[in-house]
């Protein structure tokens, strides 16, 4: 399946898709550099031209956005693969299937709203607003255990609960971690962005 028609169909049509996902032999390396890349690179870019050209009120820096951008497309690849392997790892204490291909599947996919929502950092005052597009995440997370994870009805809401939590923790340690790397390496700081 190509790109635009799997993001179209897990926004849209999120139940059939993930029936139809989970027919598909898991293939890692394609989903991270055919899906994760080209969907993460919409909110890298947003925040490059967001905080570099368009900034907000006094605030404008091209060498943000840079270190922004690659600590976002950075924070894409290595919160899948770990989100993945934990939620992989938790997986029989749910009563589901241990595969860490389908956990791949199953957090990449999941996170397409987010990625896409990423669009508005291209307008730095209203980038939270493409934050909420991760509630419908959520619900994708949700919708998509079951056929990939083969968790049971029962097992659905606890398994999915902890694997929100995973995946926020996980997501927040390695943006934190990635944002002072970056910024170290490009000579900022967050309070001298507002000097």
């Amino acid at each position: 399946m190509n790109l635009v028609d799997r993001v179209k169909n897990i926004i849209v049509s999120p139940k059939t898709e993930w029936e139809a996902v989970a027919n598909e032999e898991p293939n890692t390396q394609q989903i991270m550099t055919g899906y994760v890349l080209p969907l993460a690179l919409v909110p890298t870019i947003a925040i490059i031209i967001g905080w570099g050209l368009i900034g907000i009120v006094g605030i404008k820096s091209f060498n943000y956005g840079i270190a922004l951008g690659l600590v976002q497309l950075i924070n894409a690849f290595v919160s899948v693969f770990v989100a993945a392997f934990i939620i992989d790892a938790l997986a029989s204490n749910f009563g589901s299937q241990k595969n860490l291909g389908r956990a791949v599947q199953l957090v990449a996919y999941s996170m397409t709203p987010v990625w896409v929502g990423g669009i508005l950092n291209i307008i730095p005052a209203i980038a939270w607003l493409g934050s909420l597009f991760g509630l419908y995440g959520l619900y994708l997370l949700y919708l998509g255990v079951g056929p990939t994870m083969k968790t049971p009805e029962d097992k659905k809401v606890g398994y999915v609960v902890v694997s929100i939590i995973v995946m926020l923790v996980v997501y927040f340690v390695i943006a934190a971690i990635l944002t002072t790397i970056f910024l170290g390496i490009f000579g900022l700081s967050i309070l001298g962005m507002y000097n």
